[in-house]
């Protein structure tokens, strides 16, 4: 965060200070004590069984100079009713300080985190770049990371998500965007708008927020992200495999589930080999390709820089090989019918004629949706041919119903109770060769990929 005092912060807040308002913070901000940086602020949230002011004066003793509080503590103290949008508000008092920076927001119902990570790869080699870490894209996470921007910061890249109408408004008020990616509108948290065209409302916020002289990067592909471009007066870029996309993808092939194409853009065009796997990263790349030219990246590097991506946060997409032969594919960090598809693709495109097995559990948050994508999710595996499915869960029990009513599948599925009987069936079944792939909402279905791992206890 750039250098404040408590005496700024408590009047950017409208908190109340107690202690010397001539301190200054000049670490980061934040609410778990065991991270708290020398000249840094301590946020301490209330709660039912850790209430972080029970923390101020460790907090302090480990570096902090002051605390944001909802209550007085027996250290220095900006008090306020709600820490939470202390937090926003405080974020937003920064970035209007930082006047060269540039904030990119990303949104969409799956690819968010992998997408934002592209950028983010990309934007460091144009300039000091903060992300957001992981998944962390929410009312907490977002003012969180645009904290963490300071005067060397020349990109803010934030990743957007929404439970309802509104909550990316909220967010690009916190950080007002210059560029807004859009990279599709799928079912993911359905049971929550409770319909498509109200998820696609919602991640348009995205586009009407963006000023008169910002860039909209929209995913040409995606017929309702595409829709988006008349709801903004920023400039639209199209990314994707359409003919008419600005930034496009042309000769297309898949080998060993990584793809490689030729990127065609205004200003020319160069090869890409990707070295993340699934033929879905090809939209993925696309879209970071296009926020990178629109920086003015040059084209003549791109190619190269895209080659050299690689995943960065953990459990998407991340695939590993044992001594034994068996490439594991860690996709265990969510799931949604859209991303399961994409991943049983990747599964299988990987493959390559080898046996492919699919440990596939629960998806979250799918509402009147749930029994039919799960379903989808079942009959998609068996018309791919993956060979062997285990389901995870009575939860996820439809998946093992869906691939089953599939006649011509010539594999075999099974429904286990839970991550033990999984590894369990792995340990017995796995042969050398094989192609696995672990995918699930959370519920520590990444102790299953875990149990692959090297080293692991068998």
């Amino acid at each position: 965060m750039i250098a404040l005092t408590l005496a700024e912060i408590a009047t950017a807040v409208g908190g109340r200070l107690e202690g010397d308002p001539s301190i200054r913070v000049t670490g980061t901000v934040e609410f778990d004590s065991r991270k708290v940086t020398p000249g840094g602020l301590f946020v301490a949230f209330p709660g039912e069984k850790v209430d972080g002011h029970d923390y101020a004066a460790a907090a302090v003793s480990a570096g902090a100079v002051a605390v944001l509080a909802s209550r007085p503590v027996p250290v220095p103290a900006i008090l306020v009713e709600d820490q939470r949008a202390a937090m926003a508000t405080l974020a937003r008092y920064v970035v209007d300080r930082l006047p060269a920076l540039t904030v990119v927001g990303l949104t969409g119902s799956s690819g968010k985190t992998t997408t934002k990570d592209l950028v983010a790869q990309l934007l460091t080699r144009l300039g000091p770049t903060v992300a957001t870490a992981g998944s962390f894209n929410n009312e907490l996470g977002h003012p969180y990371t645009v904290l963490r921007a300071d005067e060397r910061t020349r990109f803010l890249v934030l990743e957007m998500g929404a439970r309802g109408a509104g909550h990316i408004t909220h967010l690009c008020e916190v950080a007002p965007p210059r560029i807004g990616v859009v990279i599709n509108v799928g079912v993911a948290h359905i049971g929550e708008f409770g319909s498509v065209d109200a998820i696609a409302a919602a991640k348009g916020e995205l586009v009407e927020a963006l000023p008169a002289d910002g860039v909209a990067v929209l995913n040409a592909d995606d017929p309702r992200v595409r829709a988006m471009a008349a709801r903004t007066g920023a400039k639209v870029v199209l990314a994707g495999e359409a003919p008419d996309a600005t930034v496009r993808a042309a000769d297309v092939t898949l080998s060993a589930g990584r793809a490689a194409f030729t990127l065609v853009t205004p200003d020319g065009e160069a090869p890409v080999r990707l070295a993340i796997a699934g033929r879905h990263q090809v939209g993925n790349t696309l879209l970071a390709a296009a926020v990178a030219h629109t920086l003015g990246f040059p084209v003549a590097e791109l190619g190269d820089a895209l080659s050299r991506l690689r995943v960065v946060s953990a459990r998407r997409m991340d695939v590993f090989d044992r001594a034994d032969g068996v490439t594991v594919i860690d996709d265990s960090y969510n799931a949604n019918p859209a991303s399961m598809a994409a991943a049983l693709r990747a599964l299988v495109g990987t493959g390559g004629g080898r046996r492919t097995v699919a440990v596939l559990g629960y998806m979250a948050e799918l509402g009147e949706y749930e029994r039919e994508g799960h379903e989808e999710v079942g009959r998609l595996a068996a018309e791919l041919g993956v060979d062997r499915l285990i389901v995870v869960g009575d939860t996820a029990a439809p998946i093992h119903s869906g691939a089953a009513a599939v006649a011509t599948w010539g594999g075999e599925s099974v429904l286990v109770t839970d991550q033990g009987a999984a590894v369990a069936a792995l340990r017995r079944e796995l042969r050398p060769g094989d192609v696995v792939l672990v995918k699930g909402s959370r519920y520590r279905t990444w102790d299953v990929v875990d149990s692959l791992r090297p080293g692991a206890s068998s």
